[in-house]
């Protein structure tokens, strides 16, 4: 049998998590920015994203203005203040540019916002409905780690561009999209010792279950560790992983991250592409930048590492080297990934671009290559 980019149906393929709730995918995510006009040309010109939705002054919103970005499955929305009495203004004081809502497709709002509340979460949102000409939407939300949220979002009575408030964008500005299909998953990172109570959140609060664990033994360099655990819902539509740091001799990436972020919440999304190697050359021409290659002795082992799946590997070695594309394989197939430098200006929030073929695994033969081009990075910036 033949291996096949991997794609992620409503079918229950982790028994382990109760999936009370259930979700659907996730629908958006939406970052708390400092200057919403311009983030999102920035996503539409590097990364291919889409004009979607408008919502500000003109479409009667006081506080606030947003912009939505979709590309396939992914919508991104980027939302700032337009007064200095805001509580978005406030976050992105304390954390930069960063994620503030994880939005997440269900069929049901307000059960989803009992079953969690119910169970301990905090609530963030109640139910409440949003209805303009196209229909209605019912959302409500909880939070999680840090000041991140969960909004749950039942749209199945509404055909709008994106929700109430919001009026279609139309542009004349659309750069081609660059393959990005879905989010594959998106890590938190948490504090010291953190990292098993927000994993026993996600398997009680929200029915999740984790089927993979990493400790600071798997994931260490000679100078730095972390531990990271990851949870997903039961159709792997939605996959969190958490991460927390380690001790080791310097300070690790994620040390860095909760200085800088200044609490917990995301460290990086995760997108899929069906065409790594037509999705990062792209992006590279349009100046998204990527960390560092690892050494040749990488990609001197990159057979070995494939094991069993070196017979259905259809990407040239020396095209991913040249683009710095790493490589992993597990009992399922192989998959190729790839890291940006932090998107903001803090050393906060990054992306992965990520091609599973058959793989279902998080690349942890990948770890120390990539947590050693990260703490180069971090010297650079003297942080490590």
């Amino acid at each position: 049998m033949s291996i096949k980019n991997v794609e992620y149906g409503l079918e229950k393929i982790f028994t382990g998590a109760q999936d009370f709730l259930p979700l659907l995918g996730t629908d958006y995510v939406e970052f708390y920015v400092g200057n919403a006009k311009q983030a999102a040309h920035y996503y539409k010109t590097a990364f291919g994203f889409q004009s979607l939705a408008y919502a500000g002054l003109e479409t009667g919103m006081r506080d606030r203005t947003s912009y939505v970005l979709q590309q396939q499955k992914i919508k991104l929305v980027f939302t700032t203040a337009l007064n200095s009495n805001s509580a978005i203004g406030e976050h992105v004081k304390k954390h930069g540019d960063g994620v503030k809502v994880i939005a997440l497709w269900v069929d049901d709002a307000r059960a989803a916002f009992a079953e969690t509340t119910r169970r301990g979460a905090k609530p963030f949102m109640e139910p409440t409905v949003e209805s303009d000409a196209h229909g209605q939407v019912v959302r409500s939300g909880i939070y999680t780690y840090g000041e991140t949220v969960h909004v749950f979002v039942e749209r199945k009575e509404y055909q709008g561009a994106f929700l109430p408030g919001f009026k279609p964008w139309i542009s004349d500005y659309n750069p081609a999209p660059l393959g990005l299909k879905f989010i594959d998953h998106m890590v938190g990172n948490v504090g010291w010792g953190e990292m098993n109570t927000w994993v026993k959140w996600y398997e009680e609060v929200m029915g999740f279950v984790n089927f993979l664990s990493f400790d600071d033994s798997q994931i260490h360099t000679e100078y730095s560790a972390l531990m990271s655990k990851v949870m997903s819902n039961g159709n792997g539509r939605i996959k969190f992983p958490i991460n927390e740091p380690a001790k080791g001799k310097k300070r690790s990436q994620i040390e860095e991250y909760l200085d800088f972020y200044e609490s917990p919440g995301v460290q990086h999304i995760a997108v899929a592409t069906d065409n790594i190697i037509e999705t990062v050359t792209a992006l590279k021409a349009r100046g998204v930048e990527f960390l560092p290659p690892p050494p040749q002795s990488y990609y001197n082992e990159v057979p070995a590492r494939l094991g069993i799946h070196k017979s259905e590997f259809k990407e040239n070695i020396e095209t991913l080297q040249a683009l710095s594309i790493l490589v992993d394989a597990d009992e399922e197939g192989y998959l190729l990934q790839i890291f940006t430098k932090p998107v903001e200006d803090r050393p906060t929030l990054f992306f992965e671009i990520i091609q599973r073929m058959g793989a279902r695994g998080f690349g942890a033969g990948n770890f120390k290559a990539l947590f050693e081009s990260i703490e180069r990075e971090q010297a650079l910036r003297g942080t490590l």
